[in-house]
Parts: C-alpha cells; structure tokens; sequence
C-alpha cells in the first residue's frame, strides 16, 4: 500500500475495510446494520445530539432519522 490512510479516498478506506469483512465471512445484513449504526452515532457525537441538524446534514427526515435510530436501538435521538 503505497499512500497513507489518511491520504486515501473515502472508497479506498472502504475497499480495506470490506475486503477484510468479505474475508471474515461477515454477513452482508449484519455489516450493513453495524456501518448505519456507527454512522448514525458519529454524526450524533458531532451535532451534539441535535435531531434537527443532523437529520438535515444526513439528508434524512426527521421522522426517518428517529425510525433508523429505533430500529437500530441507538439511544439519545
């Protein structure tokens, strides 16, 4: 791997990660719930807990917003 992580495109990061995934035999529905999980939290951490914004900034209703959280069992939003 010639470029550093930090100089990689956001695809490329994810090509590393999944090709690891795909190795472990990780199942498609769990990697798919676990990258919404954590995405969700993250940008929870970085609006600090406003619904509003981060719906906004995910492009994401509101209502939708707080269904995927539900669903996903993220609490605060």
């Amino acid at each position: 791997m010639d470029k550093k992580f930090d100089e990689m495109t956001i695809h490329q990061k994810m090509e590393i990660l999944i090709k690891d995934m795909v190795e472990k035999e990780v199942r498609y529905r769990d990697a798919l719930k676990e990258f919404q999980k954590i995405y969700l939290e993250t940008a929870l951490r970085k609006y600090r807990g406003n619904k509003t914004l981060m719906a906004k900034s995910l492009g994401l209703h509101r209502n939708t917003l707080h269904n995927k959280a539900k669903t996903l069992k993220i609490k605060k939003i």
